[in-house]
């Protein structure tokens, strides 16, 4: 599963460090290869962006622009659902490549079971783009825990990740326990639950109790569950904050605070998400 970092280790580039940079929505060329910059060289190693957030070119150049090694970078993309056949897969997974300007991808996503998805068709790319070194992990986002059964079953190799939106108002319980028992690390997007976590008064408490920011509070509940997060953050500021979460320690007593506020909201819901989410 993943590795849980303090602010002062680096990962090998083999293993998903548990606190990422997440990239969805930064479409300003300059400010999204900033923000890889500036998270890159603060310490972070771990960046995720996605074909469809059309901004893989500028965090190839954040990543170049760093002074940090690509080898030890855990970078992520994803294959939106428009581009899920086999022959999509292999020709679109190129371009990544090329955008983001390296030769290898840590780990692949399938973005979401939907659209042009065909699990035999579309896994049987992955699995060879995992053969030929192209990506050295295979993931999945957006799926269930049958969706996942049925990828487990065609793929030779082992699915990897499964990147869904989890924060303390979304806390994913199936998910983790289908995680913890077969593997699968689970990754947090929209771990904040799109600036949600600011007003709630459990958050609130616990985060003035130990003189941080909510933000802080909920990356770390999400860690004390195994989970990986990847807030996404453009300003320095922010960046910093959350990299300062690896190291705030909750209580058993503050996990269970967080683990007892009654609320689930799910920040993204699009029309082809998959139909047990209704």
């Amino acid at each position: 599963m993943s590795q849980n970092l303090s602010p002062d280790s680096v990962p090998h580039a083999d293993e998903m460090p548990m606190l990422g940079l997440g990239t969805w929505q930064n479409e300003d060329h300059d400010q999204c290869a900033e923000s890889v910059r500036t998270a890159l060289e603060m310490g972070y190693r771990h960046v995720d962006t996605a074909q469809a957030y059309k901004n893989e070119e500028a965090v190839g150049d954040g990543i170049a622009a760093a002074e940090v090694d690509r080898e030890d970078v855990f970078l992520a993309t994803k294959v939106w659902i428009s581009r899920l056949s086999y022959d999509d897969v292999l020709e679109s997974t190129a371009r990544s490549l090329e955008e983001l300007g390296t030769d290898y991808l840590d780990l692949l996503y399938v973005h979401w079971p939907s659209r042009t998805y065909d699990a035999e068709e579309t896994l049987r790319a992955f699995d060879e783009l995992y053969d030929d070194g192209t990506i050295r992990n295979v993931g999945v986002s957006n799926f269930e825990p049958d969706h996942i059964d049925e990828a487990r079953e065609l793929l030779d190799a082992p699915v990897f990740a499964n990147q869904v939106e989890m924060h303390p108002f979304l806390p994913q319980e199936e998910l983790r326990a289908y995680g913890e028992a077969h593997d699968v690390n689970l990754v947090a997007y929209s771990p904040l639950a799109r600036g949600e976590v600011f007003g709630n008064p459990t958050l609130g408490e616990i985060a003035d109790a130990h003189g941080v920011s909510e933000a802080q509070v909920s990356l770390a509940w999400l860690r004390e569950k195994g989970v990986t997060a990847i807030p996404k953050a453009t300003g320095a500021d922010h960046i910093s904050d959350n990299w300062e979460s690896l190291a705030l320690e909750l209580s058993d007593d503050e996990v269970a605070q967080i683990d007892e506020i009654e609320r689930s909201d799910r920040q993204i819901n699009p029309d082809f998400a998959p139909p047990s989410w209704a």
